[in-house]
């Protein structure tokens, strides 16, 4: 399995929530991920229900069988600091630039380079090593921005290697996309059963595919359960007022001539979401790629529930 699983999605599908519940999923068994935030929301530390991240990679959930989840919100600001460490060993003189704004400057005027910042901080997550030899890391998960920009998120470091063509930007930015185009990556989408999102999903599955960047799974999230059988979907049509109206007298139900309009009235409305969805699965179907559905939480969503996609996305993933 790759070992840099990248999450992205149209706005409102809950990347970030599947991003999570992933990592969470990947860290059972005794194993150690890196949930990584790229879009400074402070999105994830919400679903954990703990305060803000500071620029430091923090242990924050424990998985079935004693995996460990750890978290980091990537500050550009931060990791250009970092770099400039690395590379230039600038160190102090990296501060004072901080505080003559330049840096400031730099991911602002430039949003390259913030984006090359933030998906190198990951890529390097994903390389690390301990003083043994073995990977920090099982896997790093990325919490990756909407399905839009996440391209050219993740492909800006082959433009940086193609302008800067010697020097250490130049070697990073191959670095990072040596990882990125690599099977070591995938990138997953997240989706609704909805005409939108569907086919936002396809367009960026066609850029990545263009991109020659590796397409993981589509993730459906939020499926609502399907409260009648196809023979009674098929039904809901014409006038079956009298039909309605006998079948609950004879269940015994008071004031059922009231009734009949409301029932019907919401069984047309399920049988036509139905089959817009049953569409919109036909759609995803022709992708040719892997689907893993994940079901709407009616209670809402708390560590609880981020704990039961976890172990759906477990048994999708296992099986």
């Amino acid at each position: 399995m790759s070992r840099l699983q990248v999450v992205s999605g149209k706005g409102g599908t809950g990347k970030t929530t599947v991003a999570a519940a992933l990592a969470l999923a990947l860290a059972t068994e005794g194993k150690r991920t890196l949930l990584v935030e790229v879009e400074g929301r402070q999105g994830i530390a919400q679903l954990f229900e703990t305060e803000a991240f500071p620029y430091e990679e923090r242990k924050i959930a424990v998985a079935p069988g004693g995996g460990e989840v750890y978290a980091l919100a990537i500050d550009a600001e931060r990791a250009l600091l970092d770099y400039l460490q690395m590379f230039y060993k600038l160190g102090g003189a990296g501060r004072a630039l901080k505080k003559l704004g330049a840096i400031d400057f730099a991911t602002t005027i430039a949003p390259g380079v913030r984006d090359v910042l933030l998906t190198g901080k990951a890529c390097e997550a994903v390389r690390r090593k301990d003083k043994h030899g073995s990977y920090a890391y099982d896997h790093v998960v990325m919490d990756a921005p909407p399905t839009g920009r996440i391209t050219r998120f993740l492909n800006v470091n082959d433009e940086v290697a193609g302008l800067a063509k010697i020097g250490p930007i130049h070697n990073q930015a191959q670095a990072v996309m040596r990882v990125l185009k690599s099977p070591e990556t995938a990138v997953h989408l997240v989706t609704l059963l909805e005409e939108m999102p569907v086919q936002e999903t396809a367009d960026g599955i066609r850029e990545l595919r263009a991109a020659r960047l590796p397409v993981g799974n589509i993730i459906v999230n939020m499926v609502r359960p399907t409260l009648l059988d196809e023979q009674a979907v098929r039904s809901v049509s014409g006038d079956r007022r009298k039909e309605v109206a006998k079948a609950l007298t004879r269940a015994g139900v008071s004031g059922s001539a009231k009734l009949v309009s409301p029932l019907l009235a919401e069984a047309a409305e399920h049988a036509e979401r139905v089959e817009l969805e049953r569409e919109q699965r036909g759609v995803l179907e022709e992708l040719g790629l892997p689907t893993y559905e994940l079901p709407l939480l009616v209670d809402g969503l708390d560590l609880g529930g981020l704990y039961r996609l976890a172990r759906e996305l477990r048994r999708h993933t296992t099986t």
